[in-house]
């Protein structure tokens, strides 16, 4: 890896999501959603923007395909674990949540260690996955600050869309392993 790719614009904008990550959790902790809230959109905005400049700016760098995702499931897994703590998600959400990204990163570092395996592009299921899970972070802390019925409604209906996806998108993810494997002659 060259230190210049780490410097490119959008792969700053990456660790700056990273870096809103612990004062999200402090706010939480506070119980100051609303400062939670804001964190949380700017940091969702930074990784949209982030995808924008790369590809704008040809600055799409082989550390800022692993870099994005990792800091994606960093900020959504960490939030999703403080928002447990907290009671506002119910744990079997998050236990899903950590498990489906707990093997995904497990798996992808054995086959690419063992089978020199790389292409883990995120599937649609994974995206969605990915959709639901920020939607569903972003209704909690909106039912914190403004408690209505149909935030309460959508609240839910991302959580239960959470907890569809990741096990859609595991199952899914481990038959997309399974066919890369064969096709590259890595299991016989």
């Amino acid at each position: 890896m060259k230190l210049s790719e780490l410097l490119t614009a959008p792969n700053q904008l990456t660790l700056l999501r990273m870096v809103f990550l612990p004062f999200i959790i402090i706010e939480l902790l506070g119980g100051r959603y609303q400062w939670a809230l804001i964190l949380f959109v700017l940091a969702g905005f930074s990784d949209g923007l982030d995808g924008l400049l790369a590809r704008k700016l040809k600055q799409q760098t082989v550390i800022g395909q692993y870099l994005d995702p990792i800091a994606d499931k960093l900020l959504l897994s960490t939030i999703f674990f403080a928002l447990s703590v907290l009671h506002q998600i119910p744990w079997k959400y998050t236990v899903l949540v950590f498990t489906r990204d707990i093997c995904i990163v497990v798996v992808g570092s054995i086959f690419y260690l063992v089978a020199g395996l790389r292409d883990f592009r995120p599937s649609i299921f994974g995206k969605a996955n990915t959709f639901a899970q920020v939607a569903a972070v972003f209704f909690v802390l909106l039912f914190h600050v403004h408690h209505v019925r149909w935030v309460d409604i959508t609240r839910l209906t991302f959580l239960h869309a959470t907890l569809a996806f990741t096990i859609v998108s595991g199952v899914h993810y481990c038959i997309l392993v399974g066919q890369r494997m064969r096709s590259h002659g890595a299991v016989g």
